[in-house]
């Protein structure tokens, strides 16, 4: 069957620090200030809610959206009456022994056996919403199935830095995973891909899983990222370029499709990255918290009023 006619389905990860519990849970177990970096764990943005937005209006040929996330959380701002949507925990695909666990690379691995997903999805962070009409063969090419991958400029940590402490969990994850793609299809150079949604197949992602079995088992293991865990996300996509089942897109059409901002609390560039992510309405953006500990909130009430322009209706997702 050609892959225009699979349903696709879209999977969230996302997390609340401010719901009852939480907090007190990861301080019980976190043993750095990377554990505790609330950049990864903040929603004072409601992102989530408006990436749905950006979905009903710009990715109407999705079937059913699945948000993973620990139990017993839930939006406040989701609705009950569109059955398209569902929440799943954390519990629901992961054996309890692993739990709690706040290894975003751990969940990721995981993904697959939510109950009822589609054979292909779009993997999807809670920072990363559409900005323009976006279809299918923006992921997959209609004509020959392959993925396509967008990359960046900048290349990623060689694998030499792998147990390099002075890195952070991200990078050193980025340098462990070329070291398993070095061994496995030679040594070279990688370029980093832009934070967009991933188009997965089931198929091919337990294939790459169960080829790096071991190192899956010790990613699983750590409860935070960690030295020595896989990034699936990043494996994911080489592991497909070099199984002959992904092509890279040129520079053009990763700056064209999509767009990352960090949103840190300099007013200025913040506001600058706005205008322009306004201006070139890409398919693809990603608004990364790098906030640090005290968000200026001048920059968070401008994004929010950007968010509220852009997409102005509420979702048949929300209350």
């Amino acid at each position: 069957m050609k892959i225009d006619n699979f349903p696709i389905d879209i999977v969230y990860t996302w997390v609340n620090d401010q719901l009852p519990g939480y907090k007190n849970q990861l301080l019980q177990y976190a043993e750095n200030e990377h554990d505790t970096n609330p950049n990864r764990t903040r929603d004072n943005l409601d992102l989530l809610k408006y990436s749905l937005r950006s979905v009903e209006k710009f990715v109407p040929w999705i079937r059913n959206i699945y948000i993973l996330t620990c139990s017993p959380q839930r939006p406040k701002w989701l609705g009950y009456t569109n059955d398209r949507i569902k929440i799943i925990h954390h519990n629901e695909i992961i054996q309890d022994d692993l739990l709690p666990t706040f290894n975003s690379f751990c969940i990721l691995s995981l993904i697959h056996k939510i109950q009822g997903l589609s054979e292909y999805f779009l993997y999807i962070e809670d920072d990363m919403l559409f900005g323009n009409h976006t279809e299918l063969d923006d992921f997959i090419s209609l004509t020959d199935e392959k993925h396509m991958v967008y990359p960046r400029i900048s290349k990623t940590m060689r694998a030499e830095k792998m147990g390099d402490n002075t890195q952070g969990p991200w990078n050193l994850a980025l340098a462990y995973c070329n070291q398993l793609l070095n061994i496995s299809y030679g040594e070279r150079i990688r370029s980093a891909v832009n934070h967009v949604p991933l188009m997965v197949e089931k198929k091919t992602w337990i294939d790459m899983i169960e080829k790096w079995a071991d190192s899956f088992d010790r990613t699983r293991q750590s409860r935070f990222r960690s030295k020595y865990n896989v990034a699936p996300e990043y494996l994911y996509l080489y592991y497909l370029l070099y199984t002959g089942n992904a092509k890279m897109n040129g520079l053009h059409e990763t700056y064209k499709k999509t767009f990352y901002l960090g949103l840190d609390n300099n007013w200025l560039l913040t506001a600058a990255g706005l205008e322009l992510l306004k201006f070139m309405q890409p398919k693809m953006y990603c608004f990364n918290d790098n906030f640090g500990n005290n968000p200026d909130v001048r920059i968070v009430k401008m994004t929010r009023m950007f968010l509220d322009d852009y997409y102005p209706d509420k979702s048949s997702f929300e209350i």
